[in-house]
């Protein structure tokens, strides 16, 4: 089948799914056919899922006369404990409501759209494990979820199974090159993942711009976790930032879950430079800024784009007030008439992985519809043709799905970004440099990502 989809053919096979039963046509990159019953765990008739994790499968057994297939399933590996659980609700908060305003216009192959979310505390087996799972007992369609750190060990793994993932969370360099369909219609060259939000290499690169001609910060010191999302962060900013003309002075790596990072504090400021950044997770980083404080340490802090949320105000806003934070910008071509009713869903509190979320939802399921079924190749092979430009412009499911049925072409425009992917997958952004106060994080100004774009080669 070629990358793009033709009306007529979109139509001919709607027609022929519903004519024979979607079991009976589906190729062998599809997992199976889900009847409509559910335990409740993965989502239900209703296609709203919840956020505990399963232990069973929740797929009902095959429904053997179908008119086409009931149920689509996501699988949706979560941060539901771990370091980075306070980042999952907003993003289960904003798929939830994704599915439902898909299942409200119909569904993709008129079908109902479910997500199956499991845990897997952001560690690579345990990530394995989900994926193996969501694959090979819940016989997911496609997968929207999983982190940096899960993707990197696991990526020869994810690549053998030839699942689509559309994922919300990752930064990391590595897939700066990896993932995607390479921009063309041959599977031979795809490599099954796809971002929708901004990599590291954007917005370090921002924040970098940001200490160098906004703040004309010429000497930094960094402090640094080991782990591989704070450690690529760390290598990208100086990387940034040195291009630039600033100096790195010192970087002082330290493991997480200590008690007191002193030690590392006294060290790093032994040094003489204007200001310092910080790269660890939220609750290593409100002990560490405690223990800035409490040395009396002084100087411009900047922080890495996954401190900024609101349990950071409440942690240390007061006295971190001031610092810096770099960040994509959650605020896309689609942004304002997504923000009330992610605010009408829940209370949860958003951040721009939360945004993305919504846009990876609706991505998967327009490709579903664009394909006319719902085999992992068929999917794969339109994710690229629903949002990369060229064709009826759509910011909602139920716009795309109507412009599909009505023989058109479509160009998805998401909440965070304009999603159009590149052919390794990735997605471009504004990198928003926010200041924080006791109250929450006000604008300081934007990096535009035409800018950004401009300076990098590969992405």
């Amino acid at each position: 089948m070629s990358g793009s989809v033709d009306a007529a053919n979109r139509t001919d096979r709607r027609t022929f799914l519903k004519k024979t039963g979607a079991c009976s046509v589906l190729t062998a990159g599809l997992a199976g056919c889900v009847g409509t019953e559910g335990d409740g765990n993965g989502g239900g008739n209703g296609g709203t899922p919840t956020d505990e994790p399963t232990n069973g499968d929740t797929t009902g057994g095959t429904t053997t006369e179908m008119a086409g297939p009931e149920r689509v399933l996501i699988g949706q590996p979560a941060s539901l404990t771990g370091q980075w659980d306070f980042l999952q609700p907003a993003v289960s908060q904003s798929t939830d409501l994704a599915v439902q305003e898909i299942n409200e216009a119909g569904g993709p192959l008129d079908a109902t759209l479910e997500v199956q979310r499991r845990d897997t505390a952001v560690d690579p087996q345990q990530a394995r494990q989900v994926v193996r799972q969501l694959v090979d007992s819940d016989e997911v369609h496609a997968i929207n979820g999983l982190f940096s750190s899960e993707i990197v060990p696991l990526w020869d793994f994810l690549q053998e199974q030839q699942v689509p993932v559309v994922t919300p969370w990752p930064g990391t360099t590595f897939l700066d090159t990896r993932g995607g369909d390479k921009g063309t219609d041959d599977l031979s060259d795809d490599e099954w993942l796809w971002r929708t939000v901004i990599g590291d290499t954007v917005h370090t690169s921002g924040a970098a711009e940001a200490m160098i001609d906004e703040a004309g910060i010429e000497q930094m010191g960094i402090l640094s976790a080991t782990s591989a999302g704070e450690e690529g962060w760390t290598r990208q900013f100086v990387n940034w930032y040195e291009s630039l003309g600033g100096e790195v002075v010192e970087v002082v790596s330290a493991q997480g879950g200590q008690s007191s990072y002193q030690s590392q504090l006294d060290r790093l400021f032994e040094n003489d430079f204007e200001a310092w950044a910080l790269s660890f997770a939220l609750e290593d980083a409100t002990t560490i800024i405690r223990n800035w404080d409490e040395g009396g340490y002084g100087r411009q802090l900047l922080m890495e784009d996954g401190l900024r949320d609101p349990g950071l105000i409440d942690a240390v806003g007061d006295i971190a007030e001031g610092a810096w934070i770099a960040a994509g910008s959650t605020e896309g071509p689609n942004f304002e008439s997504f923000l009330p009713k992610f605010r009408d869903a829940g209370d949860a509190s958003l951040h721009p992985w939360g945004v993305a979320a919504y846009d990876a939802t609706n991505v998967i399921a327009l490709a579903i519809h664009h394909a006319g079924e719902a085999s992992h190749d068929a999917i794969q092979r339109s994710l690229g043709d629903v949002a990369r430009g060229g064709g009826t412009t759509v910011t909602t499911f139920a716009e795309g799905k109507e412009a599909l049925d009505n023989g058109e072409e479509i160009n998805y425009e998401g909440a965070v970004t304009n999603v159009d992917f590149t052919p390794h997958g990735n997605v471009w952004g504004d990198v928003a440099v926010d200041r924080v106060t006791p109250d929450g994080f006000e604008n300081e100004f934007t990096i535009g990502a035409d800018k950004l774009q401009a300076e990098i080669d590969d992405y």
